[in-house]
């Protein structure tokens, strides 16, 4: 089932390749995917708008095919929810994603607040060939540390601090992130909707080994 991602974002590719992995999805990109402008109250919305945005930028191209669209951020608590739904465009354009931690890090000791919970909240939205959508949303609790830690993930994963495991998400592995993230979690909840849908088939769990 060839799917289409509205992004630019590789790190964000890549990760919802191996989340989408078990799906029978093949995602790509359309090299030609003009983003939309997007809004600044609902990570719903966004990713409705990028998902329709890339789905009629395919039919014009006489190119249909399903789509799927995600918008994310990150919720400082002491930050009043700041970055959020602006969250890819914290401090500026053209900003790299070091500079915008060290912004972000900075402007939280700044604040005098103690409190350094946070949540990594993710929106995603799918629509069919035919135009049919469908939506999930999901997030997970964390922390935000002192400092970058960890060198794998992307955006903010290396001061998202995730305390079952004692790690950023950075400092985890591929695997151990994509049990947990909130990108994890609302691609379970869409696939379900899919499944339950008949869009996607249902896979049955293979049987448990026999113990000993």
């Amino acid at each position: 089932m060839n799917v289409h991602v509205a992004t630019r974002n590789s790190g964000k590719l890549r990760e919802m390749e191996a989340l989408f992995a078990a799906s029978g999805f093949t995602l790509a990109t359309y090299d030609r995917y003009v983003e939309p402008v997007e809004g600044e109250t609902s990570y719903a919305e966004n990713a409705a708008l990028k998902a329709r945005a890339l789905h009629e930028q395919l039919r014009d191209a006489e190119l249909p095919a399903d789509v799927l669209a995600d918008d994310s951020g990150l919720e400082v608590y002491a930050l009043d929810g700041r970055p959020g739904v602006l969250t890819a465009y914290y401090g500026g354009v053209g900003l790299s994603w070091a500079e915008r931690r060290r912004m972000l890090l900075a402007e939280l000791d700044a604040s005098g607040e103690n409190d350094r919970s946070a949540r990594f909240v993710c929106a995603l939205h799918f629509i069919g060939d035919g135009g049919q959508e469908y939506g999930a949303m999901a997030t997970v609790e964390g922390l935000i540390a002192r400092e970058d830690r960890g060198a794998a993930g992307f955006s903010f994963d290396p001061i998202f601090l995730y305390p079952p495991a004692g790690l950023t998400f950075a400092e985890m592995d591929d695997a151990a992130k994509n049990e947990i993230s909130h990108r994890a979690i609302a691609a379970a909840g869409l696939l379900a909707t899919l499944r339950a849908a008949g869009i996607v088939p249902w896979r049955p769990r293979q049987a448990e080994e026999p113990g000993p």
